[in-house]
């Protein structure tokens, strides 16, 4: 007898209830996950992080191949000891930020300034007679987990955060709980241009990165980026453009292993006056500038070239 023919199949409501099972003792290992690391130090953490990252660079080769061809394609002018030394780096950064941010939810609001610290918030300031919103754009470099926290302590404006919610209710809810302690609005990415209508003139700072692989080509806005053409989100531009939201780039540097600066700079202070495409490109643009300087701190380990454009 063959094993397709002895496939078991649970009844619905069975399958529903180890579903929901399942979810609770994941919570439940993630919960005790949360409070053990919280208890650690950041000295102790990072030589957790160090090990760990060696275990998945090199006993499991964590998307490994993914990281190395990355880098090639964007550094083909570089040798295969310096690709190494990137990929080295690359993995060191993917782990720090994942310990950050599990450590983040321990963390006291005066660590998250001190170790988050939005340089020139004044920036703002050119603003501050006006009922204008305000799409900050940051990127994944750096520490990019703790930035919905860190922006609802040190500005004034409401932060109006987009997140895919996670199949898990209870994870969702305990990741939400967490990100939103600060005072950020935390709201789905389905739901996006609604929070844009609802939130018209409220002068609110709406937290949007663009540099992921779009799940649609056709929608997606293309730039020559890294040397390469690249398929970029089109939400920023849409929603600038659509409703004159001046777009901030957010720079976000490692200044040391677990603390960072965080300078803005404006993309556009007025997107109706853009072609279609510009303010994608300079993000691009200024994106690439960044990570020629330091390229191991940006995500490696995301298929970000997997589209072609037709």
């Amino acid at each position: 007898m063959s094993f397709a023919m002895c496939r078991i199949s649970f009844p619905a409501k069975e399958k529903s209830t180890t579903f929901a099972i399942m979810n609770i003792v994941l919570t439940a290992l993630t919960y005790f996950f949360i409070l053990l690391m919280g208890i650690l130090p950041f000295r102790v953490l990072y030589a957790f992080s160090d090990f760990v990252r060696f275990l998945l660079q090199h006993i499991f080769g964590y998307r490994k191949k993914v990281v190395v061809s990355n880098l090639r394609r964007c550094f083909p002018e570089k040798d295969d000891a310096e690709i190494n030394k990137l990929t080295c780096d690359a993995y060191k950064n993917l782990m720090d930020v994942m310990v950050e941010g599990i450590k983040a939810f321990t963390m006291t609001k005066k660590q998250i300034v001190e170790r988050h610290k939005i340089l020139n918030p004044e920036i703002l300031d050119i603003l501050k007679d006006s009922k204008k919103n305000i799409i900050a754009a940051p990127c994944h470099y750096g520490n990019w987990e703790w930035g919905t926290m860190s922006s609802g302590l040190q500005f004034n404006n409401q932060i109006v955060g987009f997140y895919t919610p996670l199949s898990n209710p209870y994870l969702d809810k305990l990741i939400r709980k967490n990100r939103s302690r600060t005072g950020i609005y935390l709201t789905s990415t389905r739901n996006t241009t609604k929070t844009f209508d609802e939130r018209e003139d409220t002068k609110s700072i709406f937290i949007m990165a663009a540099d992921q692989s779009p799940s649609k080509p056709d929608r997606a806005i293309w730039v020559n980026f890294l040397g390469q053409k690249t398929a970029f989100l089109h939400g920023i531009e849409k929603h600038a453009r659509l409703r004159n939201i001046p777009v901030l780039f957010v720079d976000i540097q490692r200044v040391k292993r677990g603390y960072y600066t965080l300078e803005l700079s404006f993309l556009s202070k007025n997107p109706k006056e853009t072609n279609p495409g510009e303010i994608t490109t300079k993000y691009a643009k200024t994106l690439e500038k960044i990570i020629r300087q330091n390229p191991g701190n940006w995500l490696w380990s995301h298929k970000r070239w997997k589209l072609n454009k037709n």
